[in-house]
């Protein structure tokens, strides 16, 4: 049985690994095409493709999937089953025509809940308490196929994107490998979703990562968790991005804090900055100032200008 496998960033490693281990035929690996990263912008391969060069199996990196060439190119390798996990482009009909066994998908969330390119992000952001893996039949939909199976991991308050990307990565890799045998023999019975119950994670934006002090204080510790570490969150300090990068986990029943506008630096202190919000306030751990590298709340407080009484916008 050939085996094509298509991923890009480090999510989908495990599950390469693990099919290799168990013995299966992995025919071609397809990623997305090398990128310029760092201030150098230095043309950089992705996870899956070193991962896939280590074993030495052959790498396609089309610029788009639908190109005619590129899935000539794919037909090539009489693929049996395509199996991706973040590849990052959708499959066209004629790729998830082309093998007997189908196309699987390894998906960061609990279908219906969370379809599209950034679900593990938005269950953070969006303060869920489980997230999980759903393997299922890809479909011309976003996230449309008929499920597998599914997989529920908890998310843990102190958790952030970083941490529950690794913990999805092995649980999905692991799922796929209990279901692929049944899949092969044909006793697996997919299940079809319940549009009706859909929800969405569409890719993060710029606005994503502005921090709304008005909001209350969970809600913003979420935002930036969710936000760790690929970017965190934002706010303006004399009119220059500051970026936040780890808060303190705030109270449950907040205390009152004044008639303080939200954004305003109630104090500074070595342990973190404390910052009105709508309900309460909170602490900010790590912080990164226009133009320097993060620090944490000690650090920054030492030679800091920042004054209690400054209003973050």
């Amino acid at each position: 049985m050939n085996i094509v496998f298509m991923g890009t960033p480090a999510f989908a490693v495990p599950s390469l690994e693990m099919l290799i281990a168990e013995g299966y035929t992995i025919a071609a690996v397809v990623t997305q095409p090398d990128r310029p990263q760092g201030r150098k912008k230095v043309l950089t391969p992705t996870p899956v493709k070193e991962a896939a060069l280590r074993h030495g199996i052959p790498v396609l990196q089309p610029q788009r999937l639908r190109n005619p060439e590129a899935v000539a190119e794919l037909a090539a390798y009489k693929p049996d089953l395509i199996v991706t996990a973040a590849y990052g482009q959708i499959l066209p009909k004629s790729v998830l025509d082309m093998p007997a066994l189908g196309c699987l998908n390894v998906h960061g969330s609990l279908l219906p809940a969370y379809r599209g390119g950034a679900p593990i992000q938005r269950s953070i952001i969006n303060g869920e308490s489980v997230t999980g893996i759903t393997l299922m039949y890809m479909a011309e939909g976003l996230d449309t196929g008929d499920m597998i199976a599914r997989t529920e991991v908890p998310i843990e308050d102190d958790d952030t994107a970083g941490t529950m990307f690794e913990k999805l990565s092995q649980a999905g890799a692991e799922l796929l490998r209990r279901e692929l045998p049944r899949l092969v023999k044909g006793k697996v019975e997919a299940e079809p979703q319940d549009d009706s119950k859909a929800t969405y994670a569409p890719n993060l934006s710029r606005d994503d990562e502005k921090i709304d002090w008005s909001r209350t204080s969970r809600e913003i510790y979420d935002q930036i968790r969710g936000l760790v570490p690929y970017s965190g969150g934002f706010t303006l300090w004399n009119g220059e991005v500051f970026k936040v990068w780890a808060a303190a986990k705030p109270e449950s029943a907040q205390k009152p804090s004044g008639n303080a506008q939200p954004g305003t630096v109630l104090e500074l202190q070595e342990k973190g900055i404390v910052v009105k919000t709508g309900d309460g306030t909170l602490t900010l751990l790590t912080v990164q100032p226009s133009g320097k590298k993060a620090m944490d709340a000690a650090q920054f407080v030492r030679g800091t200008s920042l004054t209690a009484g400054t209003v973050l916008s």
